[in-house]
């Protein structure tokens, strides 16, 4: 019983700070976006992102990272925790010069990578693609310092340690804030009648601020390495049982993330041949989409890894399957009505945030809608594939994720013909709703009983029409006149607080994770 209420406590604490990280995350967006528009410029920022960010998630944020937590934790249980900070030792050694490595390849052929007809962004002008040729090799520096911060997070969640990862986040926030009020503007925005500092560094600011942001990331985490008497080894033991371990394990990883990112990649590569601000329109959109899914599948699964692990390890099948049932249930229960919500009342928000025209609010709400109706299979494919490692059966996940690139190249392609940027994201949201249902089907044979979602799927299907049907009759039908914005709001307070009736009992099992 501690155990499963540590969980919800660990679940909270973690639905908190990134539901604080993502207001920080929207103050950030605005501002970017009313400084730069659905600009060229902008687009190429977002653009230039993508490699680093996918060297990023492959070396540590997201192949070694859940390949890594469950051998840790294993290490930890059975040999204490000065093995498992000299294993920890020579992973990050080897994640750091394995990125330092990448990354001194892609500094090298940034020209090619970005105008390449399968590159980063083939359809950007010549002007475009020098800067996110220059863009992306600043970026780089940013994914080094990730390489250390991405494996420290895991390390200290290995420990059951959640609060300094879970702050991280906030801090790199901070510091891309300080990019975009500081470094970026010509002129200092002006706060309570006093003026700020602006360095006018234009689009180059927000790079530098990713890359401050970065430092602050790693720096945060410090303390809670003192605390649990981390002692740096320099060395890597290719001989080490325990790293082959972990390096078999982050093999499929590795692969499954290239297969993750591609989509992301291709996404980007498929807008830049659109006009121009559809590259920006589905990053806002997918941004916005990642506002509840960070809050309820990451939370959920980045809590329950350690403790699936500690399930397996002791033979505790029957606790294993209940715990994704139960957490299964929440994501149903909560995903459906949210995606109805924000893709019903998002508009309004759009114009009054960004300060955007109709045609260009309309265009990122679009992208949005696209990504919203694939918010459950995401929010189940990031518990999914955590469960099958925790099993330390990688190869699942894999075959899943390579199947899922192939269904998004084949259905954007001829989507993005006839619903422009909008239909990428649609594709994009159909390769992860089939990855979801692929993946359970499959974790239903490895467990005692079959899961039953039945009742909670139907239940969540009404609570989405009610909170669906709740919120337009706010916005279409109202007496009293008041501005869009105000009507938004109320459509979400009137459709949420109606559409948690069906799905009450779901929503308190977050207490019994």
């Amino acid at each position: 019983m501690k155990k499963t209420s540590r969980l919800s406590r660990v679940s909270l604490l973690l639905f908190v700070f990134f539901g604080l990280d993502k207001v920080l995350a929207v103050i950030r967006t605005i501002i970017i976006g009313r400084q730069f528009g659905l600009s060229a410029e902008l687009d190429v920022f977002n653009a230039a992102n993508n490699l680093p960010d996918l060297l990023f998630a492959l070396i540590s944020g997201g192949a070694l990272a859940i390949a890594f937590i469950p051998i840790l934790s294993e290490t930890l249980a059975k040999k204490g925790r000065e093995s498992s900070w000299k294993l920890f030792s020579q992973v990050a050694n080897l994640a750091f010069l394995i990125t330092a490595c990448l990354a001194l390849v892609v500094t090298l052929l940034a020209g090619p990578l970005v105008r390449g007809e399968l590159g980063i962004a083939p359809g950007f002008t010549p002007e475009q693609q020098v800067l996110a040729v220059q863009l992306m090799r600043l970026n780089l520096i940013a994914t080094l310092i990730f390489s250390v911060s991405g494996l420290v997070m895991a390390g200290l969640q290995a420990n059951q340690h959640f609060l300094l990862p879970a702050l991280a986040p906030l801090v790199y926030d901070g510091g891309k804030i300080f990019g975009a009020v500081i470094l970026a503007p010509a002129v200092g925005y002006r706060i309570a009648g006093f003026q700020l500092p602006a360095f006018g560094l234009g689009i180059h600011g927000l790079v530098y601020g990713v890359v401050f942001g970065a430092a602050l990331h790693l720096i945060v985490q410090i303390p809670g390495l003192i605390k649990f008497k981390f002692k740096w080894v320099p060395k890597i033991n290719l001989k080490d049982p325990a790293l082959h371990k972990v390096l078999r394990l982050m093999g499929p990883r590795l692969v499954s993330m290239v297969f993750i990112q591609l989509i992301f990649l291709a996404q980007d590569n498929l807008a830049s041949r659109l006009p121009v601000g559809s590259v920006t329109a589905l990053s806002f959109g997918w941004w916005i989409q990642q506002v509840p899914q960070t809050m309820i599948g990451t939370a959920i699964a980045t809590a329950l890894l350690p403790t699936l692990s500690d399930h397996l390890a002791t033979g505790d099948n029957l606790a294993f399957k209940k715990t994704i049932e139960r957490s299964l249930k929440v994501m149903v229960a909560l995903s459906l009505p949210i995606a109805v919500i924000i893709g019903l009342t998002s508009l309004p928000l759009i114009q009054l945030a960004f300060g955007f025209t109709l045609d260009e609010s309309q265009l990122i709400l679009w992208a949005a809608q696209g990504f919203l109706v694939g918010l459950l299979g995401h929010n189940i494919v990031e518990l999914g594939v955590r469960s099958f490692f925790a099993r330390q059966k990688p190869h699942v996940p894999l075959i899943v994720s390579g199947t899922g690139l192939v269904i998004f190249l084949g259905l954007a392609i001829p989507l993005m013909g006839t619903m422009a940027s909008s239909g990428i994201a649609l594709a994009n949201s159909i390769s992860y709703s089939i990855q979801a249902v692929v993946l359970i089907l499959i974790l239903n044979r490895h467990v005692p009983e079959r899961f039953k979602l039945g009742g909670t799927f139907l239940k969540a299907l009404v609570s989405a029409g009610i909170a669906g049907i709740c919120a337009w009759m706010v916005l279409s039908f109202l007496p009293i006149p008041l501005h869009g914005v105000l009507l938004s709001l109320l459509g979400i307070g009137i459709g949420g607080l109606l559409g948690l009736v069906p799905i009450w009992q779901e929503i308190r099992m977050l207490v019994q994770l």
